[in-house]
């Protein structure tokens, strides 16, 4: 009889969705428009033509587990590497290996998990084991691989999109886990089906969150004669507040904010109110988002209302000098500010014309009537020469060409009529006006 040591570990004492991973496709949930029958993934794995791919999708949806049933579907060595803990001295290591298994004719599945974290160096050191086979590089980020991914990998590399799973997906997912012996297959545990609805509910597509929800609620259900009975009680208490789907450096970051920033250009305060409580309240940095409204305040609003500049960087302020969460109702006061606010892109649209004129004209030569002449041999050179300092003119307004011989004529800031632009639109009117008479009676 074989004495059990107080140090041998509990496998129960392992989580439970550690304990559930699927070990094969046919126990892998989800993904039928990758994995069904005929499907391209499928069809690459069954035939063992499996070349490096990034899959592409949200937390919990099986990315690594993926990876490693394809290794053990294909017979391959399975490294996994994680792009948080691991620099180029790590990647030469393990691309070493991996050629030496390559010449004895082993191949080796590479997964890199969160590779969006890698810095471009560190993906181009991939490339050349990539390119000779010596490895089959598999990915995983839920951030889109086009921005995060370097082309020339990328360009290497087929993407998969995998998708959050669905509640129903969910549900069998929770059903396996209560009937198989990794899980709670031993015990009588007694949960109503709607209640395992909610926990698939509460998920939101994530199945490693699903198990862990459902670990808990069975940790804390009532044990009675050898049975084990989830409440509703307990059940409401493990998912009281559902949590919110955000990753301050994923996609859903930037969807969040995208939708503050258009809500507010839509004139919608109440839409721009409740997605900065999201932000907020899924932990978001206020700063961040002052941050951001300072650059709506000009982009959006601009001279239609020149105090909407004024008070968003008042509300950066003081939501550095209180801090959350006092400082939620100084930011919604902007939003709701900008929200209302008279709109205009003008000062956008000038600064994005005048860019591209001065991208493609770098050499443009600045007219010698406005350089600065601190020298001899520039007044010798006539720098400076004929300028007029429009304070000395009646009217505060001189005939002085400013811009590049090239670009005369050119207008880039075109004010609209909303708010105070209104009357900066008719005041620009005026001064274009009495230059193009003032020209007129040089040319006279």
């Amino acid at each position: 009889m074989n004495q059990q040591s107080f140090f041998q570990p509990n496998p129960m004492a392992t989580p439970l969705a550690t304990r559930m991973r699927p070990r094969t496709l046919e126990e892998f949930a989800g993904q039928e428009h990758l994995l069904g029958e005929g499907k391209v993934l499928r069809q690459l794995i069954d035939s063992d033509r499996v070349s490096s791919m990034i899959f592409w999708g949200p937390p919990g949806v099986g990315k690594t587990t993926l990876a490693r049933i394809i290794a053990g579907r294909t017979q391959s060595a399975f490294i996994n590497f994680s792009a948080v803990t691991s620099g180029i001295k790590e990647i030469k290591e393990v691309m070493a290996q991996a050629e030496r298994s390559r010449q004895l004719g082993e191949r080796t599945i590479l997964f890199v998990d969160e590779i969006h974290r890698f810095n471009k160096a560190q993906q181009d050191a991939f490339l050349p084991f990539v390119e000779r086979g010596s490895i089959v590089l598999i990915g995983a980020t839920t951030e889109n691989p086009s921005f995060e991914v370097n082309a020339a990998l990328l360009s290497r590399c087929r993407v998969f999109v995998l998708q959050a799973l669905s509640v129903a997906e969910l549900a069998g997912l929770l059903r396996r886990a209560l009937s198989d012996p990794r899980g709670f297959g031993d015990e009588q545990v007694e949960i109503a089906e709607d209640m395992l609805g909610m926990v698939a509910n509460f998920a939101n597509g994530d199945a490693r969150t699903a198990l862990g929800t459902l670990e808990m609620v069975v940790l804390n259900a009532r044990r009675e004669e050898g049975r084990t009975i989830v409440t509703r009680e307990v059940l409401e208490q493990c998912v009281s507040r559902k949590s919110l789907l955000y990753d301050k450096n994923g996609e859903e970051h930037y969807n969040l904010i995208s939708a503050l920033h258009k809500s507010m250009r839509n004139s919608d305060p109440d839409a721009a109110v409740y997605w900065l409580s999201r932000m907020l309240e899924a932990g978001e940095d206020p700063l961040y988002v002052a941050r951001r409204l300072i650059r709506f305040a000009s982009e959006d609003v601009g001279l239609a209302d020149p105090r909407a500049l004024e008070l968003c960087v008042a509300a950066y302020q003081a939501s550095h000098f209180i801090g959350m969460p006092e400082c939620t109702v100084n930011l919604a006061q902007a939003v709701v500010y900008l929200s209302v606010a008279p709109k205009s892109n003008a000062l956008y649209i000038a600064y994005e014309s005048a860019k591209k004129d001065a991208q493609k004209m770098l050499a443009e030569p600045v007219p010698l009537v406005i350089r600065n002449a601190p020298t001899r041999l520039m007044k010798e050179l006539h720098y400076g020469e004929g300028y007029q300092y429009a304070h000395d003119a009646e009217e505060k307004l001189t005939d002085m060409q400013c811009l590049p011989d090239s670009l005369l004529g050119r207008e880039y800031y075109a004010p609209s009529g909303q708010g105070l632009e209104g009357r900066i639109k008719e005041r620009l009117e005026k001064i274009k006006a009495w230059k193009r008479q003032a020209a007129h009676g040089k040319e006279g």
